[in-house]
């Protein structure tokens, strides 16, 4: 079984760089308790574009002790949003930042591919705890819902070196404000210049990176602007000379 990430984010879900990884925890062992004492159920909504992903991860959940599916009705009440797609594209970007600002739930990703850049897509729209879907048996699926519900951050463990990565690239940035100058690329613009370079076009980077082509369009004419180059193969040249990709 592939090892996967467990850590406690904070409350203040941008404070990424404030994440401790912790060894996994089992399945059924974390649990939310009433004044009384007794073990509450975690309340949990799921939403999928697709009936049979979602009938699949309802049927696995339904009868877990530990979880209470909410009706239609009160799925802007449940404490755990559980969304589960093939990718994150721009509808559901809008829907996890929907739930971003939601304060009554915390958003958990059940995800089939996560492409170049989709890590950080994914963060910026306030997830930290991420299962693909390859991986998601009944006791992987508890333990992301319990994970989120408690306010930890769940990740496939050869993901946890691109959250570090882009947690250091974060701290550089605080550090030095002045560190993005007209000579540097962001990392969304370095991962498609360097699809830029591989060949491949616009739709195929939309693919790629699970941006739309609009936005992949957005995000090299402004590479290109603010460089002041001529076009794609000019700005792929001038990041190749100065090793920016």
């Amino acid at each position: 079984m592939k090892q996967v990430a467990v850590f406690r984010v904070e409350e203040n879900r941008h404070a990424l760089s404030d994440a401790v990884p912790r060894d996994p925890v089992p399945a059924g062992s974390i649990h939310r308790t009433s004044r009384s004492g007794r073990p509450t159920r975690v309340t949990l909504a799921v939403y999928a574009a697709d009936p049979v992903l979602r009938a699949g991860v309802v049927q696995q959940l339904r009868h877990r002790p530990e979880v209470d599916l909410v009706d239609a009705d009160d799925v802007d009440s449940a404490q755990v949003s559980l969304v589960v797609v093939d990718h994150v594209d721009d509808d559901v970007a809008a829907l996890l930042n929907r739930l971003r600002h939601n304060n009554a739930t915390r958003a958990g990703l059940v995800i089939g591919t996560l492409g170049a850049g989709g890590l950080q897509r994914v963060i910026e729209c306030g997830v930290a705890a991420v299962l693909r879907r390859a991986e998601a048996d009944q006791d992987q699926l508890l333990r992301l819902v319990l994970a989120t519900a408690n306010g930890e951050g769940m990740l496939p463990g050869d993901l946890l070196g691109d959250l570090l990565n882009h947690v250091g690239s974060l701290q550089r940035s605080a550090l030095d404000p002045g560190a993005l100058s007209l000579s540097t690329l962001t990392t969304r613009e370095a991962d498609m210049l360097r699809l830029v370079s591989e060949g491949l076009d616009t739709a195929e980077i939309a693919r790629k990176t699970s941006y739309s082509e609009r936005t992949v369009k957005n995000v090299l004419h402004e590479v290109i602007t603010r460089l002041q180059l001529r076009n794609r193969a000019h700005a792929v040249g001038h990041a190749l000379r100065n090793g920016l990709i």
